[in-house]
């Protein structure tokens, strides 16, 4: 079984790194922006691996606030592509 969790670490650890290829030669920016938002999603599955190796639940509170920083983050970015804002001040 461990042998089975590292190997999924290894993918996982792949996955990120094509992520940042992706992140730093995109060639637009939601093509950036999909992959930050893949970066955190696999960090927060690496996370949860790592957890399950260690027999722990003492991550599962570090998963939860990576999993809402990114929810967050990818929410600005796309109003932020959308808009050319992120916090919309109102009519003025």
């Amino acid at each position: 079984m461990s042998t089975l969790i590292i190997t999924s670490l290894v993918i996982l650890s792949l996955a990120i790194l094509g992520c940042l290829i992706r992140l730093f030669l995109g060639p637009s920016i939601p093509d950036r922006i999909a992959a930050l938002d893949t970066i955190g999603i696999l960090l927060l599955s690496m996370i949860a691996v790592i957890s399950i190796l260690l027999g722990t639940e003492a991550y599962f509170d570090i998963i939860l606030v990576i999993g809402i920083l990114t929810f967050i983050g990818t929410t600005a970015f796309a109003r932020y592509m959308e808009r050319g804002v992120v916090i919309d001040a109102g009519d003025e």
